[in-house]
């Protein structure tokens, strides 16, 4: 009963990290492009203008050379207390 119950619990183990699987590489499909002034500050993808390198260097938050990747099409309608998102670096 014991080898059933294990057999049982491994099978639904492989399934779901199988569905997580696919979930993530429909993810990773998507289409996406970078999208200035919607980061926190810290929470960047990566490079935001001078005396910044990478990841999680913005200095303030909405900062306008500072970017993160979002799903194509969705950035200029991401609306921050500054205004809305934009696909090229602001000053």
């Amino acid at each position: 009963m014991i080898r059933k119950h294990t057999a049982l619990a491994a099978t639904l183990a492989l399934s779901l990290v199988s569905l997580a699987s696919v979930a993530h590489a429909d993810d990773a499909k998507k289409p996406m492009e970078k999208c200035y002034g919607v980061a926190k500050a810290g929470q960047n993808d990566c490079a935001a203008g001078p005396g910044t390198s990478c990841a999680a260097t913005a200095k303030k938050d909405y900062q306008g050379n500072a970017w993160v990747l979002v799903e194509k099409g969705t950035c200029t309608s991401i609306k921050t207390p500054k205004g809305h998102g934009t696909l090229e670096p602001q000053a």
